[in-house]
């Protein structure tokens, strides 16, 4: 009589997320590209499966959806299409997420840049706290002040992680982190140094920054992978 097989390890059925750069100015333009087949992610991926590295392993299965939540230049909130695919030697999933999104949250990158943007602009006309960015956005959209609060602490601790890459395309030389820097501090000057501002188009800039960091680093600017969560 044969023994039944082991149940599945927590390694073997968790799923992977990779980071899929593109030049979309929007969230919105990579859903119309998705759903009319133009994104070649086998191209992307290459011949190697990310997961077990052998050639021609893995299989495109069925895409997950999502929300996606985007604030500028106005709210918009729609489901957007996840690519997936199974290694079939190991047979685990892995899903390429496009860095316009965040891994876990369903604001986009350009939303909560942008509403940074407005808290800073908030501060240097007196404010404090989180408040005046929160209803300086669409109401429909829910964002409060806690989590203005979280996404200034996701924001900080994405350009911490990324400062020495970053330093090779930006002159960071006024970034000064000490005891006494708080968050708000930190993420303006930052923001100073891309030259990114709310009376400006920043959008682009943006773009162009998570684009480079995430096709040099192989991971995502802001927020944690999956796999990253499991260790």
């Amino acid at each position: 009589m044969s023994r039944p097989k082991p149940a599945p390890s927590r390694a073997r059925r968790r799923n992977i997320q990779l980071p899929y750069p593109n030049r979309y100015e929007s969230i919105w333009e990579y859903k119309e590209s998705f759903l009319s087949h133009k994104i070649d992610f086998l191209s992307f991926l290459g011949l190697a499966c990310p997961i077990c590295g052998k050639r021609e392993c893995y299989r495109k299965i069925t895409p997950y959806w999502r929300y996606a939540i985007d604030l500028f230049p106005e709210f918009k909130k729609e489901r957007i299409p996840v690519a997936r695919f199974v290694c079939r030697r190991r047979e685990r999933t892995f899903s390429v997420l496009p860095i316009q999104l965040i891994p876990y949250h369903q604001y986009t990158v350009n939303a909560v840049i942008g509403a940074l943007l407005l808290g800073i602009q908030c501060r240097q006309m007196g404010q404090k706290g989180f408040h005046g960015a929160s209803v300086a956005v669409d109401p429909e959209s829910l964002v409060t002040p806690w989590l203005i609060a979280c996404w200034l602490a996701l924001v900080a601790l994405g350009f911490r992680r990324a400062h020495a890459r970053l330093s090779r395309s930006y002159n960071l030389a006024q970034i000064h982190i000490s005891l006494r820097t708080g968050d708000w501090e930190e993420v303006a000057g930052y923001f100073v140094c891309f030259g990114w501002k709310p009376q400006i188009r920043w959008g682009p800039l943006l773009q162009v920054l998570v684009n480079r960091y995430s096709r040099t680093a192989k991971r995502f600017f802001f927020g944690t992978s999956s796999q990253e969560r499991q260790r």
